[in-house]
């Protein structure tokens, strides 16, 4: 018999025991970059290499989510997992292309590209609460 119990479901342990290591990596890669490399420092092959450890930790990240939707045996957590990830999906994309048009037809300020993936982090949250709130 499965549950539907998230703490209970041995793929959420495995997807936390994946997640909160490269989220570690994260802020210490962010830290290191910070750290390493000055302000308006000219692209070179270190430089470089340095400021793409904290992508390669969202890139762990996002594979961890990725082995939760594969690895939830239980179709009903799997489904809830997936509409989070589409209502975040929806928040960061209506977000990123209003903000778009607003850059292109004003003087607003850029919105950074690496904002994309902490936005729809914040969109899981989001989606989160929309199935507390659906009943869900």
């Amino acid at each position: 018999m499965t549950t539907c119990s998230p703490l209970q479901s041995a793929a959420y342990r495995r997807y936390l025991r994946r997640f909160w290591p490269a989220s570690g990596l994260y802020v210490l890669a962010i830290a290191l970059a910070t750290w390493l490399i000055p302000d308006d420092a000219h692209a070179s092959a270190l430089t470089i290499g340095i400021a793409l450890l904290p992508g390669l930790a969202i890139v762990g990240m996002i594979w961890a989510m990725g082995r939760l939707l594969v690895e939830l045996d239980d179709e009903y957590l799997r489904m809830l997992e997936v509409r989070k990830a589409l209502v975040a999906t929806g928040l960061v994309l209506a977000v990123a292309s209003v903000w778009g048009l607003l850059e292109l037809f004003t003087d607003v300020p850029k919105l950074p590209v690496f904002l994309i993936f902490p936005l729809w982090c914040g969109g899981l949250a989001v989606g989160q609460l929309f199935n507390r709130r659906a009943g869900y």
